[in-house]
């Protein structure tokens, strides 16, 4: 299965990816392209070192610096879209993976891949998803509700906003005295295995 990894930012989970591939003669999907909606992702010399293409799709690079200083959200966010679309038809790519992706899909490439796009969420949904629910915001939410448990959720994506099928959910205890940032050091690690989990459970789907 041929993969494009979208990213925004360090990209641990990328690598994570990227070191399963590696050191798994079986490993049933190929990095084959990584694409960031920032110039100054690390994930991008993740992906340099590892020898993958990557691209970057940002709305001053598929509209253009005057366009995209005017264009409102859900413009840019379509634009971005139909441009990674644009990419992963040229590259043969069979399935997408959200890997700290902080932009929404939308438009035709929800359809056309519709079953073959997964996202990691950093909580367990369906609690604390929707708009304004990614990074610390989550893990601020999670602490101030008082919640025993938290963790993250890798998903199918649709036209929604993290509504799609749970393909993985990891759980980590809320303890006493947390903050946003304790709270994500002990997720993060069960991030990296709900990653490659969930990229290895959609290989095996699309295979039947």
């Amino acid at each position: 299965m041929k993969i494009a990894v979208l990213v925004s930012g360090g990209g641990t989970n990328l690598q994570a990816l990227i070191d399963y591939e590696k050191s798994h003669d079986d490993c049933p999907y190929k990095i084959a392209l990584v694409v960031s909606n920032t110039k100054n992702a690390y994930a991008l010399e993740r992906a340099k070192n590892a020898g993958i293409p990557s691209e970057i799709r940002s709305p001053f690079s598929v509209l253009g610096k005057e366009k995209a200083e005017k264009a409102g959200r859900d413009e840019k966010r379509i634009a971005i879209s139909d441009a990674i679309l644009d990419l992963c038809r040229k590259n043969g790519i069979d399935a997408i993976v959200l890997a700290g992706y902080l932009s929404v899909l939308g438009g035709e490439i929800i359809n056309e891949y519709s079953g073959r796009i997964i996202n990691l969420h950093p909580a367990l949904l369906p609690k604390f998803g929707g708009v304004g629910m990614w990074g610390h915001n989550v893990h601020e939410a999670v602490l101030a509700s008082g919640e025993k448990e938290s963790g993250c959720t890798v998903h199918l994506v649709d036209s929604g906003c993290d509504t799609g099928e749970i393909l993985v959910q990891k759980k980590v205890p809320v303890l006493p005295g947390d903050t946003p940032d304790s709270l994500y050091a002990r997720i993060a690690p069960k991030e990296h295995e709900a990653m490659v989990e969930g990229v290895c459970l959609l290989a095996k789907r699309l295979k039947k």
